[in-house]
């Protein structure tokens, strides 16, 4: 029998083209009530972009051995966090009063990538310092360390693409953050959430909207590819399988 993971580019390109196939109708929707929200917020308040993304992490776990009663992705979400209450991730597996796997999936599209890029690499990093802080005080699954994961997928465009300019009033930045675009600057930030430890794995990848709904998607580097990622988790979660 075939495992996904041996279909992992076809399986990709499938979530890919359910997101802007989705965000496309939704748009498309919210014109003929005449009621779009302002800019391209039409397409964000709807929802559900992240859907097929959220489904095949789903059937990867499912096919490492974790039956689907383990496995919450709509309904159930939320963990305790030492900052806060609680925070509502995108998809958790959770075993026998063990926290076994928490994901969040996350996109952006133009045309505010700066303000964007801020808020997503501040909630990220407070997100993973909150778990962990929660899981060292012993909030959740005894000592058993869980899979941290974080997948982002950006649009990719001449705004995505440009260099974006640095103001150093006091003190330089860290050199390759110069000249960097936002879609350099997402994959240095994925890549040093893995580095420091904040997350267990993490994947990026691009698609622009007119091929992205043929499936077509690009990974900027390979170690943040969705098939490291993939395989990284089921790693993890087959142990508990």
């Amino acid at each position: 029998m075939t495992k996904i993971i041996d279909n992992i580019d076809k399986e990709t390109s499938r979530a890919v083209a359910h997101y802007w196939l989705t965000r496309k109708a939704q748009r498309d929707n919210q014109k003929n009530k005449g009621k779009s929200d302002a800019g391209l917020r039409s397409a964000v308040t709807g929802g559900a972009q992240m859907d097929g993304f959220i489904q095949f992490f789903t059937r990867l776990i499912i096919d490492a051995g974790i039956d689907d009663k383990y496995i919450y992705n709509k309904r159930l979400m939320e963990l305790p966090g030492f900052f806060r209450p609680t925070k509502e991730w995108d998809l958790l597996v959770v075993k026998d009063g063990h926290l076994i796997a928490a994901i969040e999936a996350k996109s952006q599209v133009g045309p505010s990538f700066g303000n964007n890029f801020n808020n997503r690499t501040e909630e990220a990093m407070g997100s993973a310092l909150d778990l962990w802080t929660a899981f060292r005080e012993g909030a959740f699954n005894g000592g058993i360390q869980p899979f941290l994961g974080y997948f982002f997928m950006l649009e990719d465009c001449e705004a995505s693409n440009r260099p974006v300019k640095i103001k150093e009033p006091h003190f330089k930045v860290f050199p390759e953050f110069v000249g960097a675009s936002y879609l350099k600057r997402y994959e240095l930030f994925c890549q040093k959430l893995i580095l420091e430890r904040h997350y267990t794995s993490a994947s990026f990848i691009t698609s622009d909207s007119d091929s992205g709904t043929r499936g077509n998607y690009k990974e900027p580097s390979k170690d943040l590819s969705f098939k490291v990622f993939a395989k990284s988790l089921i790693s993890h979660v087959g142990a508990f399988a």
